[in-house]
């Protein structure tokens, strides 16, 4: 990891980068006077008293006082590793005892709220996987998959159900059914979405192939809910029905489920024949 990484992660947590490079330099170079300090950093001397009396207040560089010098010395890293989590803790715990109880809960919340961008929806999927504590229901590509595979395997270790429907060839979870003759899926809607419900609480559902301009929406609303429930569930059970039959009878299935797609939709002759099934 590089130097400037570092500084901007130290910085998330509270660090001037002036605090920073006097940490890292008195790590490197221990013991050393305010003098040493500012060459082997970088940091002016007019400000390293400064920056050293910040560090000190947070104990993290301790000072040393002899008749001929004064010297400083930094919190070992595993010491200030503890300290970092021990406060970040605290401040968590802060912030949620004060906005839990500020927050009504049971108040129903039935905004439909949209959240655009797929780097921001790949993350906010993730987070909500992260709360579930009984049942995840999901039509996911394996794309959208692969980026959010360990929240899934964490649920899955858990105890969370996951039911749903996966899009490709590798599933992350067994219990995911394959949706058949993807090709045809995307000739026919030209996009990928996501639909993900969390126990049986709130769901987030829309268009999440289009980069930066992907937008998906997030609601708490029960209908909206039981709607996407039923949407899975119906696609469960024609995919797995699908993939456990063949020959005839899957020509038969898959012919007839076209038909009614095409009456259902109004698609024209020469849009049925892009993604019409073809057992050759």
């Amino acid at each position: 990891m590089q130097f400037k990484n570092i500084i901007e992660d130290m910085k998330r947590l509270g660090f001037s980068e002036y605090e920073v490079k006097a940490y890292m330099g008195l790590l490197e170079n221990y013991p050393l006077n305010g003098y040493g300090l500012s060459k082997a950093s970088g940091i002016p001397r007019s400000r390293i008293y400064e920056v050293l009396g910040n560090l000190e207040e947070k104990q993290i560089v301790f000072k040393q006082v002899d008749e001929d010098a004064t010297v400083y010395f930094p919190l070992e890293p595993k010491l200030l590793v503890e300290k970092l989590k021990t406060e970040l803790t605290a401040i968590i715990n802060s912030v949620q005892s004060y906005t839990f109880d500020l927050y009504d809960s049971k108040k129903e919340d039935r905004r439909m709220i949209s959240i655009k961008g797929y780097n921001e929806i790949i993350s906010f999927v993730a987070l909500l996987i992260g709360q579930a504590e009984k049942r995840i229901a999901l039509h996911i590509w394996d794309k959208e998959a692969d980026q959010v595979r360990e929240a899934l395997l964490d649920a899955v270790k858990r105890g969370v159900s996951i039911k749903g429907i996966f899009f490709g060839n590798k599933a992350p979870v067994e219990t995911l059914v394959y949706h058949r003759r993807i090709d045809r899926y995307l000739i026919e809607k030209r996009e990928r979405h996501i639909s993900i419900t969390i126990d049986g609480e709130q769901v987030l559902s829309g268009v999440i192939s289009r980069g930066a301009e992907s937008t998906v929406s997030w609601i708490k609303d029960p209908g909206f809910v039981e709607l996407s429930e039923d949407y899975i569930s119906h696609d469960v059970m024609i995919n797995a029905y699908s993939n456990q039959i063949s020959g005839e009878s899957r020509e038969v299935f898959e012919k007839f489920s076209d038909e009614a797609r095409r009456d259902y939709f109004e698609y024209s002759q020469e849009e049925f024949d892009l993604w019409k099934f073809d057992e050759k």
